[in-house]
């Protein structure tokens, strides 16, 4: 028998690594980007929770394609530190302080934003509702920042969970996007309850003044359940080709996929603060020890 991928070395995580892009979450920007163009005419970019950096390593690539890359700037932002990608910015810090959202702005040189994306997800306990809560929450958190830099017309892309009770979230949504859609990418495993709301055409009501939300959810009033009158139900799309390569499948290692063949690659960029770092650190300094 020849070797079959399992796990997650699916066929895009193969994939990734050929293209030297840093996780496989880079085709669902790509997807979603086919679907619902969202980059073809952007200029000023955010990319929340970016670490890796996969889409912006995409959206960077993307610019370039269209002939855009000087003019073009794109910012990543997360807490954890992110090595270098040429032509994005990359900014060590917290999306719910204000300091953060100057600093995008004085990037942009106080222009507003075409598009923010936020691939963000917390490290999930394996407790739905808290999981999916705390989801909710993180898009809030970049609906916030986006709402403050986005330019009327602007675009919004965040990572969600499905659940029961996401019709609040969509509602919440609705109330600065007219065009709301939940879309899955066919590099999103079917197995996985993720999904991302596309929202285009960024239309606050007048008058409307952006402000921080506290990034202490009880200081945020919480909307109570809502009644089946202002429930709404957005569209549920599929991105990418449905006849193409498949997340769930696991295909022979030794048969060529398309333009890919299985070649072994060592990863596309080394962590920076591996957590065996510590280990070998004490490890050296002990055999430091025994040759004295």
């Amino acid at each position: 028998m020849g070797k079959a991928s399992k796990d997650k070395r699916d066929v895009y995580y193969r994939k990734a690594k050929a293209l030297g892009y840093r996780a496989r979450s880079a085709f669902k920007l790509e997807q979603l980007d086919e679907q619902c163009d969202l980059l073809s005419k952007a200029t000023n970019i955010v990319d929340l929770c970016a670490a890796p950096g996969s889409w912006s390593q995409y959206i960077a690539r993307r610019m370039r394609d269209l002939g855009r890359a000087k003019e073009s700037r794109i910012i990543a932002i997360d807490l954890q530190e992110m090595a270098p990608i040429e032509g994005v910015k990359m900014l060590q810090a917290d999306i719910t302080k204000k300091s953060t959202l100057e600093e995008i702005l004085r990037y942009f040189g106080n222009t507003p934003a075409d598009i923010v994306v936020s691939d963000g997800a917390p490290d999930v306990t394996g407790l739905h509702d808290i999981d999916e809560y705390v989801q909710a929450q993180l898009v809030l958190a970049a609906l916030n920042v986006a709402s403050q830099m986005l330019r009327p017309g602007g675009s919004f892309v965040a990572k969600v969970f499905r659940q029961k009770d996401t019709d609040l979230l969509y509602s919440q949504l609705k109330m600065y996007f007219p065009d709301v859609a939940v879309v899955k990418p066919r590099s999103s495993r079917n197995s996985s309850i993720e999904a991302f709301v596309v929202c285009r055409n960024y239309s606050p009501v007048p008058g409307f003044v952006p402000v921080i939300i506290s990034s202490d959810p009880s200081k945020n009033a919480e909307g109570e359940a809502l009644s089946d009158m202002n429930r709404i139900a957005v569209p549920f799309i599929s991105a990418g080709d449905l006849s193409g390569l498949d997340s769930d499948m696991s295909y022979s290692l030794d048969a060529d996929i398309g333009d890919l063949s299985y070649v072994p690659l060592p990863p596309v960029v080394a962590p920076i603060q591996p957590p065996y770092a510590e280990a070998l650190r004490r490890k050296r300094e002990a055999d430091g020890q025994k040759q004295e």
